[in-house]
């Protein structure tokens, strides 16, 4: 099912509203896929970006896939060989640090909603040519930083950002509090050591302390 580049960014724009942090996982060990994400999901971090940096994430996101409450994307898609490998693992959306005309064809062909990476307000308008509008602001700290999409918010108010890079529970409020920041995407909250030593409760207790960094919002402040 082809997918336009408007749909694309849509689903996307849904999916990145569903909590204020994305979750960047790298997985050595499929095995400790199904636990880590209901450890994630548990905490209220439903949202996950599998990264395929190790030779276990497709086999990661095929066991993370349809477990209830989770929505599974694929990481670091560089070709178009990536796309068609996660989307038959069962992941729901793709992640890429940048966009080239093949990648964006290759997921507009497999039906895989595409958050494109960009870090130029050139990249980001021409990622808005061909119809994206929700955009990976990466690497985010190194690309100028929430003081970057302050800017960006100027010029280019149509397009919300998920930025990642660089962000921590130190810094991430920052992001979180721009009017065009949808959610920020981390590594922090499951870092390679706790996932290692299967300390899931320790996950669940970083998702939970992650829900919380989003700043109430003024339509929010008597709720």
């Amino acid at each position: 099912m082809t997918l336009t580049p408007q749909a694309a960014s849509e689903r996307m724009r849904e999916i990145c509203a569903r909590a204020p942090v994305m979750p960047v996982l790298v997985i050595h060990d499929a095995a400790h896929a199904r636990p880590l994400a209901e450890a994630l999901i548990a905490g209220g971090l439903p949202v996950l970006e599998v990264t395929l940096r190790t030779p276990a994430a497709l086999a990661a996101i095929e066991a993370m896939a349809g477990l209830p409450g989770a929505v599974v994307g694929a990481g670091t898609l560089l070709t178009p060989e990536d796309v068609r490998a996660a989307r038959a693992a069962g992941a729901e959306f793709g992640v890429s640090p940048g966009a080239t005309d093949r990648l964006l064809e290759a997921c507009a062909e497999e039906g895989l909603p595409l958050l494109p990476g960009a870090a130029t307000a050139g990249e980001v308008m021409g990622l808005l040519e061909r119809g994206h509008d929700m955009v990976k602001f990466f690497p985010a700290e190194a690309a100028g930083g929430a003081a970057m999409l302050r800017a960006l918010a100027g010029p280019l108010p149509q397009v919300r950002f998920c930025p990642t890079g660089g962000i921590g529970p130190d810094n991430a409020r920052d992001y979180l509090a721009l009017p065009n920041v949808a959610c920020v995407g981390g590594s922090w909250v499951a870092p390679p050591g706790p996932i290692a030593a299967g300390d899931w409760a320790g996950i669940e207790a970083r998702a939970r302390q992650a829900v919380r960094l989003r700043p109430a919002r003024p339509e929010e402040g008597g709720r």
